[in-house]
């Protein structure tokens, strides 16, 4: 005979509709007691019927999520935290990748609306216009950009950027380079403010260079633009831009950190893997996935919700890329 609900709950000392949230929208329920259902549903053999609760519910049990780069190695950390409380809450995960193109994502948001309970709409490119009517269509969830208003959890970009500028200030740099990402970035915006602040306070002149595409291949392209300026440290906008610079001034014989200091953001894998390995501002992608998730199954669970930011820390990891300036790195090579 197949477990029900009622044989966990009776196993666990709670209601059938304790268990229920505990196994669909865990924030309305104590982390204890959500850990002890779950882990009883999974001793007893309890295996919730998707196509009858979508009868009674008339929900699909499915999430949705927009990303714009699979290929960029910010984003699947993000989908591993979110993948894995989406399983844990017995939903399914539906992934679009927009192959980083903004005109394209409300039509895509519109498709994927059709389909799921939910979304989580990660890093979207769209105007905020167009982004308002897409968070009308089903409860969502923005991650890494944020809408008055609207749920949303993001990084602390600005900090991240200030404790950067901090850190080639404190090495003794007094002209940095801000290399932009794409225009339509959010969180680009942030670190460039951050950046802005930072300089401010450290009586540090800034550069601000590109805006490049966020990639390996974006980074090399910029090489000639970043030793044409007067500067002896660089801020890329991401990893993947500081890295693409970091091969591309190796093929130069430029020396990093020698002739020129290099930073980015996200402390992507390849970070810590280069050599010298990269300064770079960490980001706890699925702490904040899984968060995500949490904030979209409580709008699931309230019928008139309010919206709700959540803002997760970031750290600077200091390695190898960035030094003291030499005495005559202030002129273009």
């Amino acid at each position: 005979m197949a477990v029900t609900i009622r044989d966990v709950a009776r196993a666990a000392g709670v209601s059938a509709s304790t268990v229920s949230r505990a196994l669909t929208v865990p924030g309305k329920v104590d982390e204890n007691t959500r850990r002890r259902v779950l882990a009883l549903a999974d001793q007893l053999g309890y295996r919730p019927n998707r196509a009858a609760r979508g009868l009674i519910t008339g929900r699909t049990g499915n999430l949705g999520l927009l990303v714009p780069d699979l290929a960029n190695p910010f984003f699947p950390g993000l989908v591993k935290g979110i993948q894995a409380r989406a399983l844990e809450s017995d939903y399914q995960l539906f992934v679009v990748d927009t192959d980083e193109n903004a005109a394209a994502e409300p039509e895509l948001v519109r498709q994927l609306a059709k389909q799921v309970d939910g979304m989580l709409l990660c890093s979207p490119r769209m105007r905020p216009g167009a982004l308002r009517e897409a968070i009308g269509l089903v409860p969502t969830v923005l991650v890494n950009r944020a809408l008055p208003k609207a749920s949303s959890v993001t990084f602390a970009d600005v900090d991240g950027a200030i404790r950067l500028v901090t850190h080639l200030a404190g090495l003794g740099h007094r002209s940095i380079g801000f290399i932009g990402g794409p225009a339509g970035s959010w969180s680009g915006a942030q670190r460039l403010r951050g950046v802005r602040v930072g300089c401010l306070q450290e009586s540090v002149e800034l550069h601000e260079l590109g805006p490049v595409p966020p990639t390996y291949e974006g980074g090399q392209a910029c090489a000639d633009g970043v030793l044409a300026a007067p500067v002896t440290a660089v801020i890329a906008y991401n990893d993947l831009v500081a890295i693409g610079l970091c091969q591309a001034l190796a093929e130069r014989s430029v020396p990093v950190p020698g002739r020129l200091s290099v930073t980015g953001f996200d402390d992507i894998p390849m970070a810590g893997m280069i050599r010298p390995s990269l300064t770079t501002v960490g980001m706890p992608l699925g702490e904040a996935g899984r968060a995500a998730v949490d904030l979209l199954l409580a709008q699931l669970a309230d019928p008139a919700p309010r919206a709700r930011q959540q803002r997760v820390p970031t750290t600077l990891q200091v390695r190898g890329s960035t030094g003291a300036p030499r005495p005559d790195d202030g002129t273009p090579t």
